[in-house]
């Protein structure tokens, strides 16, 4: 009976030891393991990305597939603002054959459709966006990082993150309690509160990069779509011309 007991106080023990040093991981050593879980310095300063897969966006009572979603991204080397447009991106998304979204930045300009837009509406657009990428950063120089509590994620137990940028934006990313992955950023934006929840993560044999294939969108909690990303590539040659639409 001793020995039972002295086992089940062990047990719990060696339990509570393990609670109290996860709660007491600061947020740099939390950040840190984020990093190394996502795929490490190779992760963390790619050159470019391009992503492949197919989204589901919802419009009022209207929920529209499209069986085409595409990004193409050029990154910056630095970044002091975590929402303001930096490097270049490119978006396609196609239903029944036809371009419904069509967006490019090319490090000055912003592009549709229709052509080159109003530059103030395109800063408004992409702050209503950009966010996650400054994760990349957070270890340069005038950025702070502060464990800002825990959260549950699709169930699972996350550390929150706030990351003030040089600027003074702010950024919140959850971060799983087991894993280490990434599971949702959230920041204000011009459209009202914005926050992604990533999941379902995969891997290519040739990456040390973790992808999350379901990304969820959200402002001010109402499900705006979700992209499904089926394959990946980094590092890969872009062209200049792929981030310039013409008139």
């Amino acid at each position: 009976m001793k020995t039972i007991l002295y086992i089940i106080f062990a047990c719990l023990g060696a339990t509570a030891c393990q609670t109290s040093k996860i709660k007491s991981l600061s947020a740099t050593e939390i950040m840190s393991k984020a990093h190394e879980a996502a795929g490490g310095d190779f992760w963390k300063r790619p050159q470019t990305l391009s992503m492949f897969g197919y989204g589901t966006f919802y419009q009022g009572k209207d929920t529209f597939h499209h069986e085409k979603h595409v990004m193409y991204r050029q990154f910056e080397s630095q970044k002091r603002d975590a929402h303001k447009a930096s490097g270049k991106v490119r978006i396609e998304s196609y239903r029944d054959n036809q371009a419904i979204i069509l967006l490019a930045y090319d490090g000055n300009h912003t592009y549709d459709q229709h052509g080159k837009q109003e530059k103030s509406e395109a800063v408004k657009r992409w702050a209503s966006n950009f966010g996650y990428g400054v994760i990349r950063h957070v270890f340069d120089k005038g950025y702070q990082l502060d464990l800002f509590g825990t959260d549950h994620v699709h169930g699972f137990n996350t550390h929150t993150i706030k990351v003030t940028d040089p600027v003074g934006s702010e950024t919140f990313f959850d971060i799983r309690r087991d894993t280490y992955e990434i599971v949702k950023v959230a920041f204000d934006t011009p459209r009202g509160w914005h926050h992604r929840l990533y999941s379902s993560f995969f891997q290519k044999p040739e990456y040390s990069w973790k992808q999350a294939s379901k990304v969820e969108l959200f402002y001010d909690n109402k499900k705006t779509n979700e992209i499904i990303w089926t394959d990946f590539h980094v590092n890969e040659k872009l062209p200049d011309s792929l981030f310039i639409l013409d008139d």
